[in-house]
């Protein structure tokens, strides 16, 4: 699918990160830009700076897990510009999850998968069927992450687990287009390769009220920049991939009409082979080896 001007990218958990990074993207294209977040103050301000480097904007406060917002966000987009060329469901949240799997609160579960998976399949359902029958190219990217949709990470099994939902969401969303000969395109965004500078450390500042924890954190959140130093303190060097590097892997993935918006990254490499390898063998996951001696 060509980008080009006049065209309409709607985008959630557009207010910073990725999605706004995204959203700058298309619009230094000349497509007009949905922004679509739960938090109202962050989306006007992101709003207002696309407006004033000229971009054409339509912003809308909306909780993807609640899916009369999405489909209002759907009809609000369709009656705004008319079309939706382009669909990133990209919003998406930390658990706060605790401790080992048996020990998580279960709204630290439901709260992931209302977000980030039922999120994506929220935009997939509003989005996808008036895109198909306007008949024009379309393309759908849904956000996922190497931590969990390349391979599970323990340490984080929630957020894991939701990622690799999303995986198989797009997959067989991919499939179903095809099926249906439709001319809209399908792509799983890996943001990296490195870590990244988002909000994502800081989700439960937007946790709702009916999912919020039963019991107090044995430890307090820590953000982005505390685990930076924490790490420099070990020794350890982190290295960041820049978001608009992100939002340009996903432009051209779109105009490539590529399904794996994978960078390449010798990491990621391994735990691919380390996995398809254990299951071709049948053997034990070794590949997580390092979580279990931690």
């Amino acid at each position: 699918m060509e980008l080009t001007e006049g065209q309409v990218a709607v985008v959630t958990g557009a207010a910073s990160g990725i999605g706004l990074a995204m959203a700058r993207r298309f619009a230094a294209g000349g497509l007009k830009v949905v922004l679509a977040d739960v938090e109202k103050g962050a989306l006007e301000a992101a709003a207002a700076g696309l407006r004033a480097d000229g971009a054409t904007v339509h912003a809308r406060v909306v909780d993807v897990g609640e899916r009369e917002q999405v489909m209002a966000l759907a009809e609000d987009t369709y009656a705004t510009f008319g079309a939706c060329h382009v669909l990133c469901n990209n919003a998406g949240v930390g658990s706060g999850a605790e401790g080992r799997m048996w020990e998580h609160e279960p709204n630290d579960w439901k709260w992931a998968f209302d977000v980030n998976v039922w999120g994506v399949f929220h935009g997939v359902q509003a989005f996808v069927p008036r895109m198909i029958a306007g008949g024009e190219p379309g393309h759908v990217v849904n956000t996922s992450s190497g931590d969990g949709g390349i391979a599970p990470l323990p340490t984080a099994s929630v957020y894991a687990v939701t990622k690799a939902a999303v995986v198989t969401m797009t997959e067989s969303l991919y499939a179903h287009l095809k099926a249906e000969h439709a001319r809209v395109g399908a792509s799983v965004l890996f943001p990296g390769p490195h870590m990244l500078r988002t909000g994502l450390w800081e989700s439960h500042r937007n946790r709702p009220d009916r999912f919020a924890k039963e019991r107090p954190r044995r430890t307090p959140y820590r953000s982005l920049d505390q685990w930076e130093a924490a790490m420099k303190a070990a020794g350890k060097e982190v290295e960041f991939t820049p978001v608009e590097q992100v939002a340009e892997l996903v432009a051209d993935g779109i105009a490539a009409d590529r399904f794996w918006l994978l960078p390449e990254s010798e990491h990621s490499d391994r735990q691919i082979r380390a996995r398809s390898q254990s299951m071709l063998d049948r053997a034990n996951p070794a590949y997580l080896e390092s979580f279990i001696l931690d």
